[in-house]
């Protein structure tokens, strides 16, 4: 008895000293954060991530898993552009040859507003669906949440389940159908998050929804639909990626986050910074590193594009539990009170500053403000993007890492700040107002931030280079 237990410990010690020393495994990786909870914090998180399936034309199952789920009455949702593009065209074929039953809705807005919504909504109620197919970008997956959401949840007022202050912020308590989301883009990880944002036009700011009942129940990432994107976008999607992963990475911990919630059903989606999310914003953030250049100027890199579409995704897992903070804050009403910017590659009736160049826009202003807080991740995030730190200084990580940012967005041709797309010194009251009820981001800065601090970033955003 005595030496069968000693084999067992043995056995125990060779298993220990074995153990994998991977990121994803090791407990040295990504520490617990030392400091305990107090008062009334957090002293959770969750992970909460769609399924995901990865590989060149594997959009050719998607008839096979709506089979699977015994669907019989599908919604295809898109846009007019993607329509007549090679990711909806394979759709349209594994649907054909699996004998799938299902509606088009081509009507998405590019940056979708409340009543674009409204319209995709009354689409779905209408149609009865079991189940939702989105074929697109974050415009259009957003989208085709909402549509499930209130088609699921028909007596619901739209402001029911919007993020507050601006809605309700009800929590999520219906049953949804199934949602599967093909992404065309290689920049929001939709197809992981269950967030869904929008231009509340009354506003003219950008908000959301935000429950991880909505998200996708399985994202399909096939990196042949990268291949279509023109430069403008691939670029605009790519700086969404990088400011996921240093939001997310750089954002206030989870275990300093209140209110703690009552219940767990009431546990933000946008939680802090963990443990877990650390290490999806990091690689990501090294995958942008080596990749993103390479993918904007050169359509023919499939490399350099099939990774930056994994590199969206592993963002998404990322920020999409820990959530982001002051760019994208920041970012609602520079999208949300846009005058007459048209950017380039982008086949729109309408003005629109594309989310990814909206975030960006103020990241080194911003990241300069936070890195008083954390210096030493600011600091890290500027040695993967390119910077050499050897001789640098903690209390100078801010500068570094925003000095990093200015020279990676000018190498890129990257508008030259705010004050490019349409916007003066006279805007900032308006852009601050609009930034105010964001607080479900903007509480996620690691350093809190008053009215005048907002309009100083603002102001040092209006000029990058």
């Amino acid at each position: 008895m005595a030496a069968g237990r000693e084999r067992a410990a043995r056995l125990l010690r060779q298993l220990q000293r074995a153990a994998c020393r991977c990121p994803s495994h090791c407990h040295t990786y990504s520490q617990v954060p030392e400091r305990p909870t107090l008062g009334n914090t957090d002293y959770a998180f969750e992970m909460a991530i769609s399924n995901i399936r990865y590989g060149e034309g594997v959009t050719k199952e998607i008839g096979m898993d709506l089979q699977n789920l015994g669907a019989r009455r599908v919604c295809l949702m898109t846009d007019k552009n993607l329509s007549q593009l090679p990711p909806v065209n394979a759709v349209l074929n594994s649907l054909a040859k699996y004998g799938i039953n299902f509606q088009m809705y081509d009507n998405v807005r590019v940056e979708p507003t409340d009543q674009s919504f409204l319209d995709a909504i009354k689409f779905a109620k209408k149609g009865e669906f079991d189940a939702y197919v989105a074929v697109g970008g974050g415009s259009v997956i957003d989208t085709c949440k909402a549509a499930n959401l209130y088609a699921s949840s028909p007596t619901s007022d739209f402001l029911d389940y919007v993020n507050a202050p601006i809605g309700k912020g009800n929590p999520v308590t219906v049953p949804l159908k199934p949602l599967i989301a093909v992404p065309t883009t290689a920049g929001t990880g939709s197809e992981t998050t269950g967030v869904a944002i929008f231009d509340f036009k009354e506003l003219k700011v950008k908000t959301g929804i935000a429950s991880r009942a909505i998200k996708p129940t399985l994202g399909i990432i096939d990196p042949l639909h990268t291949l279509s994107m023109p430069e403008r976008i691939v670029a605009n999607s790519g700086f969404d990626v990088l400011c996921h992963a240093l939001e997310s990475y750089t954002a206030l911990p989870y275990n300093m986050r209140g209110p703690c919630p009552a219940n767990p059903i009431n546990r933000p989606a946008y939680q802090g910074s963990n443990p877990i999310s650390d290490v999806w914003a990091v690689h990501a953030l090294r995958i942008v590193a080596k990749y993103l250049k390479r993918a904007i100027r050169n359509p023919e890199d499939r490399e350099a594009r099939a990774n930056m579409h994994l590199a969206s995704a592993f963002a998404g897992i990322g920020f999409g539990n820990a959530g982001v903070h002051l760019c994208h804050g920041m970012s609602y009403p520079i999208s949300g009170l846009v005058k007459t910017y048209k950017p380039k590659d982008y086949n729109v009736d309408h003005s629109l500053v594309p989310h990814g160049l909206s975030v960006v826009l103020t990241s080194p202003a911003v990241f300069a403000f936070t890195a008083q807080i954390h210096p030493e991740r600011h600091l890290e995030a500027a040695e993967i993007l390119g910077a050499d730190i050897r001789t640098a200084r903690i209390k100078d990580a801010g500068f570094i890492l925003a000095d990093t940012l200015r020279k990676f967005l000018f190498d890129l041709n990257v508008d030259d700040g705010l004050a490019a797309i349409g916007y003066s010194k006279a805007d900032i009251p308006a852009l601050v107002k609009g930034t105010l009820p964001q607080e479900r981001v903007t509480k996620l800065s690691p350093r809190p931030q008053t009215e005048e601090d907002l309009s100083a970033l603002f102001e040092a955003s209006m000029k990058l280079y």
